[in-house]
């Protein structure tokens, strides 16, 4: 990718359906307590971020916005459709240890490579696509905050990984991923 500004992405916190092991996709799902602490670190993390004034992009779906609202405090976002996770089609909804049960094929492939091959679903091109068009925008340092494989999409990119890179990245919730110049950092809350 062409050189991009820094980035700091926070994924959602945990939600009924995470804890539940449910897909979720584009469905809606309310952040648990411990969803609500990880926004609450993710704030601790980003307030001196959010001192210098970047650009602040958030996912309308729930969970994101709620995610925004604790760990951005009064600083005001813009939401963008384009920061939706994966749409996974016939598979939104269904938890995943039913689906594994029914499909063999999918047992060991990563998240990912599951809602990619979801039918009805939106597929890794057009995922791919939609990521890379939101990051081709960027003007100045900016703040995102949406879903977990909408980051790893994204980290991927602004790495330049391929796709079993890709596949391998964690989706860590309650930390905040910086990304500068081709390069990730993991930042943590301290004493987490």
């Amino acid at each position: 990718m062409a050189a991009l500004p820094p980035i700091w992405f926070l994924r959602h916190g945990e939600t009924d359906w995470n804890a539940a092991r449910r897909i979720q996709g584009q469905l809606e799902s309310r952040l648990t307590d411990l969803g609500r602490a990880q926004a609450a670190d993710q704030g601790r993390i980003v307030a001196p971020i959010l001192a210098g004034g970047p650009d602040i992009l958030v996912s309308p779906l729930l969970r994101a916005d709620e995610t925004a609202r604790i760990a951005l405090g009064a600083h005001p976002f813009r939401t963008d459709p384009e920061l939706m996770e994966i749409h996974a089609g016939d598979w939104q909804g269904r938890y995943y240890d039913d689906l594994l049960a029914e499909r063999a094929d999918l047992r060991g492939l990563s998240a990912l490579e599951i809602f990619a091959h979801a039918p009805g679903g939106e597929g890794l091109a057009a995922f791919r696509a939609r990521v890379a068009g939101v990051l081709s925008r960027l003007s100045g340092p900016t703040v995102i905050v949406a879903h977990g494989l909408w980051g790893q999409v994204l980290r991927g990119l602004v790495r330049g990984l391929d796709d079993a890179a890709v596949n391998r990245l964690d989706n860590l919730q309650g930390v905040v991923y910086a990304l500068d110049r081709g390069a990730e950092t993991i930042l943590r809350a301290p004493g987490s």
